[in-house]
């Protein structure tokens, strides 16, 4: 007995999972397939939406990347903050109804800026998402099992994206079959793939609505009580990140901290200037899509600066296991680098083919979509059982199959990217998606284990950071521009986006050093940094 009667914590060899905490795992996965499948169908309908509202690689790397990566970004922050005060169920049943619907309204789009702020909520809803379930599944499982439990969920992104290339490429080459020359409502098959893969969820939602709230906490021994004024961190989350709210927040303050901020602002307002002055000088004219990706960016990333600055003002605990922690930093950026490449070849894959092979949408929904579904989920199931297996032998041990993840992937994506030969393509993409998933698991079941249970919805929404503002936003678009200013060479820019490996490695290697101490010490460096004990 601890603290005059509470009972002992059971250690981890004595722990047993619920079999509902499985079934509700599988509710979440299931979440997770939706989700993907909603982001990645943009992949099978690329060429056509190029066609009919005659935009180039550039734009639909910025539609699919940073268009949705940004607001999911900002929006995971607040959000990731009231999963750690709010009823998670509730949030994610929110957040999928309302993704559901944006998506559906895809499918109404007449134009790019249209689609662009479709997608823009489509962002805001999918936030909601992954702050709720990775704290849920933390309070489900033990931490002994928590890599194969994240693992398992995050196996729905890669269910849900291949699945998109088989609904989507059925309902395309299907509608445009009967209509050729446009449907009802003077709808083509891409704007039917929008609407058909919005409307289940939220019927989804509703089956959402019935999972039970676990105890926050309370599985590691640490159970914490509701928060009563839940939305009012929310809020200021929100009134943080979100400019030019947050020049005001930075103002409340004190001069030291409008200072900082307005040096951010003018620093990434004058980095997105400068950068669009090089593609200018690259291209001879400035593309629409060019410039609305550095100006996405530079708000991002200026909104994220507020943030974090904000944060180490108001909860300087979880600023410094977050943001001040050279191995929190090192594991999201590291794995951030992962998403990069895996990003741009898995949003890429079935365009190319459709150019290059001159495949039609439904074969690539069988010989692409299914075949990276399975390798998808194998691949994330078995990084994560791997991790979960070196963790109990080695400190780092989670952190090696994130190394594994991004190095090994990269001959197949040489190869899968400079064959003539279709079949090869296939197999290599497929291979390529099981190698790229067996980090997932790993990197954030690590991301979890460096902070107090009460800061896993914000810890995630960071880990999140760097797989949208790293990852989703830069690497689609950076191989769509690339393929944009060489003749719309896919391949080129596809295999352009290797240069950032050098990088990821650099900070894997350090998190590898890092971590273990880091892990080992979380509420020593909690209360020095004056979290209550």
């Amino acid at each position: 007995m601890e603290n005059g009667g509470t009972p002992a914590p059971a250690t981890v060899e004595e722990q047993s999972v619920p079999a509902y905490s499985w079934y509700a795992l599988g509710v979440l996965v299931l979440v997770y397939v939706l989700n993907f499948v909603d982001r990645q169908i943009l992949s099978i309908l690329a060429n056509d939406i190029k066609a009919d509202l005659q935009v180039d690689d550039a734009y639909l790397g910025f539609l699919y990347g940073t268009a949705f990566a940004i607001f999911y970004a900002l929006f995971g922050i607040p959000l990731g903050k009231l999963a750690d005060s709010w009823k998670r169920v509730r949030l994610m049943t929110i957040g999928l109804a309302l993704w559901s619907v944006m998506t559906a309204l895809s499918g109404f789009a007449r134009n790019g800026t249209a689609l662009t702020f479709a997608r823009i909520g489509v962002g805001v809803g999918e936030a909601t998402a992954s702050p709720s379930a990775y704290s849920l599944i933390s309070d489900w499982f033990p931490a002994r099992l928590r890599a194969t439990a994240l693992a398992i969920y995050s196996s729905g992104l890669y269910l849900g994206g291949g699945i998109s290339l088989l609904i989507g490429g059925a309902i395309v080459d299907g509608w445009n079959t009967a209509y050729p020359d446009g449907g009802p409502l003077d709808l083509a098959g891409w704007h039917v793939a929008f609407i058909a893969v919005g409307a289940p969820g939220l019927l989804l939602a509703l089956w959402v609505m019935t999972l039970r709230e676990p105890v926050r906490g309370a599985i590691d021994g640490i159970p914490t009580p509701g928060d009563p004024r839940p939305f009012k961190g929310f809020f200021e989350e929100l009134y943080q990140i979100i400019p030019p709210f947050t020049v005001i927040g930075a103002a409340r303050r004190g001069i030291g901290g409008l200072a900082l901020n307005l040096a951010g602002a003018v620093f990434f307002a004058v980095a997105a200037y400068l950068l669009s002055i090089y593609v200018h000088a690259g291209t001879g004219s400035i593309i629409a899509a060019v410039s609305d990706q550095w100006l996405f960016l530079a708000v991002g990333y200026y909104a994220v600066f507020s943030w974090a600055t904000a944060l180490r003002a108001r909860d300087l605990p979880t600023f410094r296991l977050t943001w001040g922690s050279p191995a929190f930093l090192c594991t999201i950026l590291g794995y951030g680098i992962v998403a990069f490449v895996s990003y741009a070849c898995s949003y890429w894959g079935a365009p190319y083919a459709e150019r290059v092979f001159m495949v039609d949408k439904t074969d690539l929904g069988w010989w692409l979509g299914a075949p990276a579904a399975v390798a998808g989920f194998l691949g994330v199931i078995a990084g994560g059982r791997m991790a979960d297996f070196l963790f109990v032998r080695f400190a780092a041990g989670r952190l090696y199959v994130v190394l594994f993840g991004l190095i090994a992937p990269l001959p197949i994506i040489w190869v899968s990217y400079t064959t003539s030969s279709v079949v090869v393509f296939y197999i290599f993409a497929a291979l390529t998606q099981f190698l790229a998933a067996s980090a997932l698991g790993a990197a954030a079941a690590t991301s979890q284990a460096l902070v107090l249970p009460r800061m896993r919805g914000v810890a995630t929404a960071t880990f999140f950071l760097a797989t949208t503002l790293v990852g989703l936003a830069l690497g689609p678009f950076m191989a769509g521009w690339v393929s944009a200013t060489n003749g719309d060479d896919l391949s080129h820019g596809v295999l352009s986006t290797m240069w950032a490996v050098p990088i990821g490695l650099i900070c894997l290697l350090v998190a590898i050093r890092l971590v273990p101490l880091s892990a080992a010490t979380v509420r020593e460096r909690a209360a020095a940094a004056g979290e209550a004990d």
